[in-house]
């Protein structure tokens, strides 16, 4: 049972946005410091990737470690209340990760997921890897 009624716990749920959060933002900043250039949330590709290397073919997810069920302290943290409808969303959310995955890598494009939890340092030697 959740502790909020249903018009609170929709307006909190409206206030979390999906764009432009500050997991996001270092990872924008990292990439463009390292010279590379982007398109954001491309709508024709699964998944609406948070970064779009349309020649190079790659793109990133930032993901938030509690929506998508990281396995790290945050994305281990889970609610008290209303238990049952946040096991199924957090479950979904990380099933449908996975086919869009799939499908972009079919398409021939590489994936890379970072995690909100991830160091700047650590962030900015994956992008140099991946990005190459």
């Amino acid at each position: 049972m959740d502790k909020l009624s249903p018009e609170r716990r929709s307006e909190n749920m409206r206030r979390i946005k999906s764009k432009g959060m500050k997991p996001e933002m270092v990872v924008r900043r990292t990439v463009h410091a390292l010279g590379y250039r982007y398109r954001l949330h491309r709508k024709d590709l699964p998944g609406k990737p948070d970064l779009v290397f349309g020649p190079r073919r790659k793109v990133i997810f930032v993901h938030g470690c509690f929506w998508h069920g990281h396995d790290c302290k945050e994305g281990n943290r889970r609610p008290k209340s209303n238990i049952d409808y946040w096991h199924a969303k957090i479950s979904n959310n990380h099933l449908r990760d996975f086919a869009q995955q799939q499908l972009l890598q079919g398409m021939g494009w590489s994936v890379l997921v970072i995690w909100e939890c991830e160091s700047e340092p650590g962030i900015r030697q994956r992008l140099v890897e991946f990005l190459g």
